[in-house]
């Protein structure tokens, strides 16, 4: 790929980043309305004719790894696992 393609694709790429980020914007918007609405009705389910809305609490169970590594430092440097990753960025 030529330079000048290559500055085309980047240019296109941030583009698409910010139209990504404009979107996400109004997403977050409409949903904090649609909780707002949740919440003044006390409810934490809204069905339509095509759609259905849930917003509950979840609870799970995670392990904390840095409490693990504090108090057993060997067992916990025993179950560590290694992992390999590229990473992709643009500025």
């Amino acid at each position: 790929m030529s330079i000048d393609m290559m500055n085309t694709k980047v240019k296109e790429l941030r583009e698409l980043r910010r139209m990504a980020d404009d979107l996400a914007g109004e997403i977050e918007a409409i949903q904090d309305e649609i909780k707002a609405h949740m919440t003044e009705s006390n409810t934490d389910t809204l069905t339509g004719i095509d759609w259905k809305v849930t917003w509950k609490a979840v609870t799970s169970k995670r392990l904390d790894t840095t409490a693990l590594k504090k108090a057993l430092p060997d067992v916990a440097e025993r179950f560590m696992k290694e992992s390999v990753s590229k990473r992709f960025t643009l500025v």
